[in-house]
């Protein structure tokens, strides 16, 4: 049955439509003969109970040059016009992204929201890995800068980055042999407000590089590595890491068997994590990607296997 579907995502014309994993959602909902809409998270608004979206109709396609066509804005009542929401903007998960969790939430029980909202809220990827201690890296939580560099003292190697960042783009490899671990606790203490992030580095990133894992409904789909280039340490495809084919060891699969049934609960149908030398360090519930790299490098529509769990999503939904 064709579905209403409204995706709150990042503008449209910011995307890299041949390799974005929302995109190609997107174009697989339109394959199945659903009604999608597209909004921004500013589009979104609370009205004495309404829960109400500035959107657009879309018809995206995979055509080269002519990857879709918008049709006239309208407002949008998700509790009354939409059979399903689904949040894709990128992080940075900061109040905006948290307010569009508490206003989607208003939506339980009339409209289904994937991933859920409270659970996406509670689960900050990079937080939601401490749950899991026992598959992580030695790992810090801190705007201390004492407690920062007692850390550094203690593991000597390690890794900083912001904790409600993505991509990549401020992760820091600082060693025995670096001398600006001053600055960088300055640095990060300036521009951040909130708590950093600091990892015992793990070497495998530079040899079997930084895997992603994608789970559907707790159960691990398949993953693929991106392995750092030159002399980056940093693994994302968008900073130049290279994608390859990985089967998913025997430590990783003890990961995805822990991991895949409090997933499933929360209602984080399409996850993706990220392991390093058998090492969990993320847990990708905002919006995951990957499932365009992975498709090039398996022959496959990974997309087809995520429309099916959401469309069972909204079938037993409706049957509540």
């Amino acid at each position: 049955m064709p579905l209403r579907v409204a995706v709150q995502m990042d503008p449209i014309e910011r995307i890299a439509y041949d390799f974005d994993s929302t995109f190609g959602l997107m174009v697989e909902a339109c394959k199945r003969g659903h009604e999608l809409y597209i909004y921004r998270p500013c589009d979104l608004s609370y009205l004495d109970g309404r829960i109400l979206a500035r959107a657009r109709p879309i018809a995206a396609r995979a055509t080269p040059g002519d990857y879709y066509t918008l049709g006239e804005e309208r407002v949008l009542d998700l509790r009354t016009e939409a059979d399903l929401v689904l949040m894709r903007q990128d992080p940075p998960f900061n109040m905006e992204y948290i307010t569009a969790t508490h206003i989607l939430e208003h939506l339980e029980g009339d409209t289904l929201v994937l991933n859920d909202p409270a659970a996406v809220r509670n689960a900050p990827e990079k937080l939601l890995v401490t749950r899991f201690r026992e598959f992580a890296p030695p790992t810090l939580i801190s705007a201390d800068p004492k407690a920062i560099r007692a850390f550094y003292e203690a593991h000597g190697d390690i890794i900083l980055k912001p904790l409600y960042d993505y991509g990549g783009s401020l992760v820091f490899h600082v060693d025995r042999t670096s001398d600006n671990i001053g600055s960088l606790i300055s640095m990060f203490g300036r521009f951040y407000k909130e708590p950093i992030i600091a990892q015992k580095y793990i070497p495998e990133i530079k040899i079997t590089g930084d895997k992603r894992i994608l789970f559907i409904e707790g159960v691990a789909a398949g993953g693929f590595a991106r392995v750092p280039q030159g002399q980056e340490v940093r693994a994302g495809l968008y900073l130049g890491g290279k994608a390859v084919a990985s089967k998913i060891s025997a430590r990783e699969q003890e990961i995805c068997d822990a991991l895949g049934p409090e997933l499933r609960k929360r209602g984080l149908v399409f996850v993706g994590i990220d392991v390093i030398g058998g090492y969990l360090t993320e847990i990708n519930v905002t919006c995951p990607s990957g499932v365009r790299d992975y498709n090039q490098l398996y022959n496959t529509r990974l997309e087809e296997k995520v429309w099916d769990a959401f469309e069972q999503r909204v079938k037993e939904f409706k049957r509540r």
